[in-house]
């Protein structure tokens, strides 16, 4: 959706959608703005409680059988699981993803490790087509007259034409870009810190042939998988950065993540989407 800055400012029932790598401040900037005034949809953790809730489940409960005195319980119907995702806490969501590699090191097998990643991406996108309908309920159900969606750090990945179509008709598009400092940073704490991700299939296939003939492996389960996702983690960066751009490009207005500093409220959060809109009305 492409608006004049004027246009921006007195539009009624602004909706946001908020792109860039996780870790980049989407859901920082997000928290700055009035909860009473602004409906935040976060698209992970519809993906959790929604589109990936029964896998889920199915995983921690594939685990749970492994222990004996679980086991017993849940066939008796004794106890139940449930996973408590909220918006600030998607772990649920990323054990299920998993990391590829060695079974005995809490690696998944290649196979089960791609379905669970194309499981992911189809609910990604459809946790994105809902934003469409969102939209509409903040407003008719709890009179919200502004909307905030989340996007998800992946999904840059994704391609699907009616996804797309949702998020630039119904939504203003803002990419939040990582500078080279901020790239640095965000490498830094995936290899202090390395967390399940989703990739391309085509990205995944081309970087492990690379990483197998680095190290010296015959198949994917033998990989190390924290190992793996150290190395892999810039890789993925330098690949999200063109199609993150091209999104932007396309679709919406860029920020710099060095800009969010400034963000401290709503009136500051609208002056950074207004002046993002300025600049490109009047780029070159």
């Amino acid at each position: 959706m492409f608006m004049t800055r004027d246009e921006f400012l007195a539009w009624p029932r602004k909706a946001i959608t908020l792109l860039g790598m996780s870790g980049v401040g989407k859901t920082t900037l997000a928290n700055k703005l009035p909860r009473e005034r602004w409906f935040h949809y976060s698209g992970d953790y519809r993906i959790g409680t929604k589109y990936l809730e029964e896998p889920i489940l199915d995983n921690i409960k594939r685990q749970a059988m492994q222990v004996g005195f679980l086991r017993d319980l849940l066939r008796t119907d004794s106890i139940y699981i449930a996973s408590n995702i909220t918006i600030d806490n998607l772990h649920p969501i990323s054990t299920f993803l998993g990391k590829i590699g060695r079974p005995e090191a809490g690696g998944l097998p290649l196979g089960e490790f791609k379905q669970r990643q194309r499981l992911h991406r189809d609910a990604e996108a459809a946790a994105m087509k809902d934003v469409e309908a969102f939209i509409d309920k903040a407003k008719e159900i709890y009179g919200y007259d502004y909307f905030l969606n989340d996007a998800g750090g992946s999904i840059c990945e994704i391609d699907d034409d009616e996804m797309l179509r949702v998020l630039s008709e119904r939504t203003l598009i803002l990419y939040l870009r990582a500078g080279p400092d901020m790239e640095q940073e965000l490498i830094r704490r995936a290899i202090r810190d390395p967390k399940p991700l989703y990739y391309r299939e085509d990205f995944l296939d081309s970087r492990l042939v690379t990483y197998l003939q680095q190290e010296g492996l015959s198949t994917p389960e033998e990989i190390e998988p924290d190992r793996f996702v150290r190395w892999i983690f810039p890789e993925l960066v330098q690949h999200r950065r063109p199609r993150y751009e091209a999104m932007a490009e396309r679709y919406g207005y860029t920020v710099e993540a060095r800009e969010l500093a400034a963000v401290r409220d709503e009136v500051s959060f609208l002056e950074l989407v207004a002046t993002a809109i300025d600049r490109r009305q009047h780029a070159p």
